[in-house]
């Protein structure tokens, strides 16, 4: 391993790409402390830590993406997940909108055109989000009423001032993963996700060593360095399981037509490769969409809840009391719903491939399967096969934290945290490996 890093930093252009890397994430830290105009981040402190319940475990979804940062309402505080929202959106749209799925196998061009639309359509998420977020800390009691409305002339700017900052502030972090992404190593994107994560990672550790020895300045007890221990064997294991779950793949063997010269003649022949098809193929997607969908009914408690109306106000009420973390059946609830939006998401983007019609033009056949539409009959039963012991991994892995932990408040964002440490760890090695060998070859060649 030692020998590995010496060689990839003697390398002149890949250390400058690493360099860049660390340098773009830093200038990304720095704008994660650019406050907000007009927010008192100690009103806003105040506030987070006299409330709990459904109003801060939605700001926990939400601040898995931008490092701890939308509790201090920082310029970055929403990070990029109305980037995420909107690359979700245009990628389950292009199953429904033929134009944009054409768009999709026009190769570099048409993909450049969807990363220009979802961008366009980032922007008005982030407003959307920008809104709903000084909504809810309204909500908390972290602004005044007063300060923001849109419909009052003596709050109209500062409100708008709010939000186009916030809104700027996401777009400037797009604009700087797609740097990385351009001149760096790995997905700039999900790196910014990720130094996110690794910022929390030491908070959290404090914060889990304080409880768990019964204040600030007491000693650590027997049974919380019992309990500590537990957790970071539990998370081992979990990070173990994640790994080989995340690189486990189904090979499918497929025959391609090859021509070879022998003795100046040549000769028909076939080529053997084949299709890898991964066991968790939607990621932690599926985690991030069920936690939104059991979290908006609740939102939305929260500000019906008070209305004059007594059946509107039970029937919301009720929905909270469903919907609470501290009842076994949210869990219920959550696990199953993991389960199914994983089937949903890694069936629209097995469609958007056409992979069977891709083989079949290109001459290449399973073996005992024929061509078109047997083989997509095969490849499809495959897929849900596989995506059957994805969907019960995601399941378990959301569900688990909550068996072991006391603090309900943000369970199933650890577990797509996790996720999403496991997955770009993985895939930034990729592509330095990928890196080398290419560098590797060409010497050897010269």
């Amino acid at each position: 391993m030692l020998n590995r890093l010496r060689s990839i930093w003697t390398i002149p252009d890949l250390r400058n790409k690493i360099l860049f890397t660390i340098a773009m994430l830093l200038v990304f830290r720095l704008v994660a402390y650019v406050p907000v105009p007009g927010i008192s981040p100690s009103a806003l402190s105040n506030a987070n830590s006299s409330n709990t319940g459904d109003l801060k475990q939605f700001f926990g979804l939400l601040d898995v993406f931008t490092g701890g940062s939308l509790y201090t309402f920082g310029i970055a505080s929403m990070g990029v997940y109305p980037y995420i929202t909107a690359s979700i959106v245009v990628q389950l749209l292009q199953g429904i909108v033929p134009k944009l799925g054409a768009m999709q196998r026009e190769g570099e061009a048409g993909r450049n055109r969807l990363a220009q639309i979802t961008r366009y359509i980032t922007v008005p998420l982030a407003l959307l989000q920008a809104f709903g977020q000084m909504a809810l800390l309204v909500q908390l009691g972290a602004i005044q009423p007063t300060q923001f409305n849109l419909f009052n002339g003596g709050s109209f700017v500062p409100t708008l001032s709010a939000l186009v900052s916030l809104t700027a502030g996401t777009m400037f972090l797009v604009w700087i993963g797609e740097l990385i992404t351009e001149n760096g190593i790995g997905n700039g994107i999900s790196l910014i996700i990720f130094a996110n994560i690794m910022v929390r990672i030491p908070q959290q550790i404090g914060s889990q060593l304080i409880s768990n020895s019964g204040g600030a300045g007491s000693g650590l007890s027997t049974g919380g360095a019992i309990g500590i221990l537990f957790i970071v064997a539990l998370g081992l294991a979990m990070t173990f399981v994640m790994v080989m779950v995340y690189l486990a793949q189904r090979r499918i063997p497929v025959q391609y037509p090859s021509k070879r010269r022998v003795f100046a003649m040549e000769r028909a022949g076939q080529e053997t490769t084949y299709i890898p098809m991964q066991v968790n193929s939607a990621g932690m997607i599926p985690i991030i969409f069920a936690s939104s969908m059991l979290l908006l009914p609740v939102i939305i408690a929260n500000f019906m809840q008070t209305s004059t109306n007594t059946g509107l106000h039970n029937f919301f009420v009720t929905i909270r009391t469903w919907l609470d973390t501290t009842n076994w059946w949210y869990w219920v609830i959550f696990g199953l719903m993991v389960g199914l939006f994983t089937f949903f998401y890694a069936t629209v983007l097995w469609e958007q491939q056409n992979l069977a019609e891709n083989l079949q033009k290109q001459g290449a056949f399973i073996t005992g399967i024929r061509p078109g539409a047997r083989t997509n009959e095969y490849l499809t039963r495959v897929m849900h096969r596989l995506t059957f012991g994805g969907a019960i991994f995601l399941g378990i892995v959301a569900v688990a934290p909550a068996l072991i932990s006391t603090n309900q408040n943000n369970l199933p964002f650890q577990a797509a945290s996790l996720l999403i440490i496991v997955g770009v760890a993985l895939d930034t090695i990729k592509q330095l490996e990928a890196q080398m060998v290419m560098r590797n070859y060409s010497g050897f060649l010269s």
